[in-house]
């Protein structure tokens, strides 16, 4: 890895890929042609890596994160390959300083705080510890913004961060899940007697995955970061624009396209919290359809190893609703039953709580749900009956206790607790610092708590 084969890599790329006839000092351009040709350096330690996961028989982590603060990638990238002092070499030869365009990287708007560095900081631990974890998130088209004052007040502008490309990615277009919304459920028996339930008469968006490569330092290995961008299942309605309907002929396309628009919408007015949801939900049915289904496809549909080799991780509240969304993707399209996709959940899922605060726990009205998710609403209460059998065969009589622990809220307008649902699908929760952790159990969950002691536990960051 020399200075003059990185510098043939760059006059290559400059001029095939970016069409630039001669070389100057253009650093946005070279900076894409760095990227280029060093995720060229790490396209088959990258392939290497997926060959060895999966021909491997040890437990694999999927990280579900609604954000990852990622940074500039480019310097670590070269710094984990050991490029960095033969890039300067080959750069320097045409008068360029590598700090400068190492600085023409845009920070991809995938996060705007502590969750998404945590989030970062586990991906690039476990690349270079060689532990197989791919992360899963969004691929947010405004995930941040810019400020500046305006008349004396704070004004917010959206930051473009996708407008020059992202050179990283892959887009992954064979990989495409569809991800349901709104609709009813059917229920019927089969010949058998067996009970099906079909979600019908949805709306689908899909989700489009894009992978970012994750090198560990100088140890050939090269994880995954997956990204899913929302695009409507059917884009343009050509009967509308004939009609001179314009908008209504892509009314569909902008309403997929809001999912993934932008990180955290304004939860002040109903549709914010309603895309809220959405943005949840496709991070998870998205993720968990493409886990199982390469699951499903490697192991010939068998699922009895699935929960040794495959574990969950939730960061923070957001992603929750993986725990029911599993369920119904093993009982309603791979065939388990309650029992068996019961405990197959509660054998994989893992839940990090990272605030005390209780309205920041996240909880969502039942009438949205029944809206958005029917199908899932519908588990969700089959998990509550059950669950709550559990606590009044422990505390018999102790109704209190039971309206404390249910995951519905009761009240004028009732509402699904997510967190309690983490806790409840999880075989782990951790806080992320010791104080924390003890406050957990002591306060927040005590309940919880006292119920299953074993599954609470402290992981600190940093």
């Amino acid at each position: 890895m020399d200075a003059e084969a990185i510098l043939a890599d760059l006059t290559h790329y400059y001029s095939r890929m970016l069409g630039r006839r001669t070389i100057r000092s253009d650093t946005p351009f070279l900076y894409q042609a760095l990227v280029h040709a060093t995720r060229d350096r790490l396209m088959e330690r990258w392939n290497d890596t997926n060959i060895a996961v999966e021909k491997g028989q040890t437990r694999r982590a999927h990280y579900l994160s609604m954000e990852f603060l990622m940074g500039r990638l480019l310097g670590n990238a070269m710094f984990s390959l050991g490029s960095t002092e033969e890039s300067e070499k080959a750069l320097e030869r045409l008068g360029v300083d590598l700090a400068s365009v190492i600085e023409a990287e845009h920070d991809a708007g995938l996060g705007n705080g502590g969750l998404g560095r945590l989030a970062a900081c586990f991906l690039d631990s476990c690349a270079t510890l060689g532990l197989p974890v791919v992360g899963y998130g969004i691929r947010y088209t405004y995930g941040m913004f810019h400020q500046h004052i305006q008349d004396g007040y704070q004004v917010e502008d959206p930051d473009p961060w996708l407008r020059d490309g992202f050179p990283w990615e892959i887009e992954r277009v064979e990989l495409a899940r569809k991800v349901k919304f709104g609709g009813r459920v059917r229920h019927f028996r089969d010949e058998q007697g067996r009970m099906h339930h079909d979600w019908v008469e949805t709306l689908d968006v899909t989700a489009i995955p894009f992978d970012v490569p994750i090198p560990g330092y100088r140890n050939g290995v090269v994880n995954t970061l997956r990204l899913w961008s929302a695009a409507a299942t059917h884009e343009f309605d050509l009967g509308e624009f004939n009609a001179g309907s314009y908008s209504e002929a892509v009314s569909a396309r902008n309403e997929a396209e809001n999912i993934s628009m932008v990180l955290y919408p304004n939860t002040a007015n109903e549709s914010g919290h309603e895309l809220r949801l959405r943005q949840q939900y496709f991070l998870a049915s998205a993720s968990l359809q493409d886990i199982l289904g390469d699951w499903m496809q490697r192991n010939d549909h068998d699922l009895d190893a699935f929960a040794a080799q495959n574990c969950f991780q939730l960061n923070d509240t957001h992603p929750a609703i993986a725990v029911p969304e599993l369920m119904r993707l093993l009982m309603d399209v791979y065939g388990a039953d309650w029992d068996k996709a019961w405990q197959l959940t509660r054998s994989t899922m893992a839940y990090t709580n990272h605030t005390l605060l209780p309205e920041a726990l996240e909880t969502w009205p039942v009438e949205l749900f029944e809206r958005l998710l029917p199908r899932l609403l519908e588990i969700i209460y089959e998990i509550n009956a059950q669950f709550l059998d559990e606590v009044s065969i422990r505390w018999p009589g102790d109704n209190e206790r039971i309206r404390r622990m249910s995951l519905i809220e009761e009240g004028t307008t009732p509402r699904v607790r997510m967190a309690y649902l983490a806790i409840v699908g999880s075989f782990s929760v951790n806080g992320v610092a010791q104080l924390h952790s003890n406050l957990l159990r002591g306060g927040l969950f005590r309940d919880f708590a006292e119920l299953w002691p074993e599954k609470f536990n402290n992981k600190t960051n940093g």
